[in-house]
């Protein structure tokens, strides 16, 4: 099996539906919740996944482990390890390899939304089969400002361009969220009011979150199956140069 490291910064963001499809997809998981436990060498595993969290990238004074998992996801970026990193992650990832992370000029994005599909990912293995327009959801006040050296932009959207990026033709990183339920963003929206607020009138009803993770699994289930045969060997990585990372 495809064995498969998982950070999980915060308890309130599990790997929920995008566990299942990893699994669903042969991998084997092994989860890692950094604030309790110490992180593992990468020499046991063939990908890794890091989750988001309620935190900030550099807020180290609070999560002294923060730096930890930044030098993980270089190592792994370094290694050409696949590497998929959702919204903190995400932010993870690029603060750790150059880019610049910064609260959003545009205020907090919540809720259903959509992402567009740059040229350059129409023959990504991973984004390549992804239909020109994505639903996602997301959840962030923080925001990919500046992309790492070498990165290169797999979507975009109008308010946030930096939604999700390519690094060394192994390394994901997403400003949203894919791998969420209904109750999960429920919750999120209870512990965060002020940031819930931002959101479409609407947008936040059960009723239609119900459809939007109808929609994103659709689209984000083979997504993750792909991950699992990039992880595996079976997909070829993006036939990207080296790029030389920046030490965290």
């Amino acid at each position: 099996m495809t064995r498969l490291l998982v950070i999980q910064p915060d308890d309130s963001d599990p790997l929920a539906n995008l566990g299942d499809w990893l699994t669903g997809a042969g991998a084997e998981l092994h989860v890692v919740r950094p604030f309790a436990e110490p992180l593992p060498a990468l020499d046991d595993y063939q990908g890794l996944v890091c989750l988001g969290g309620e935190m900030g990238a550099l807020d180290d004074l609070k999560h002294p482990w923060l730096k930890d998992v930044r030098e993980l996801l270089a190592s792994a970026v370094g290694r050409r390890m696949p590497t998929l990193a959702v919204c903190l992650g995400g932010q993870l990832l690029a603060a750790a390899t150059g880019g610049r992370v910064v609260k959003g000029d545009q205020g907090p994005e919540v809720g259903p939304a959509m992402v567009a599909k740059r040229d350059v990912a129409l023959s990504d293995p991973l984004f390549g089969e992804m239909p020109m327009v994505q639903d996602v959801m997301q959840f962030h006040v923080d925001a990919i400002d500046r992309l790492p050296p070498g990165a290169e932009l797999m979507t975009s959207s109008y308010r946030y361009p930096n939604q999700a990026f390519r690094l060394n033709g192994s390394a994901y990183g997403l400003q949203f969220h894919i791998e969420t339920t209904t109750q999960i963003v429920l919750d999120w929206a209870a512990m965060a009011p002020d940031a819930a607020a931002h959101a479409k009138p609407g947008s936040l009803d059960k009723e239609r979150l119900d459809a939007a993770h109808a929609d994103i699994a659709e689209m984000w289930q083979p997504f993750a199956e792909r991950f699992v045969r990039l992880a595996s060997g079976e997909l070829p990585l993006a036939d990207l140069a080296r790029t030389t990372l920046p030490l965290v």
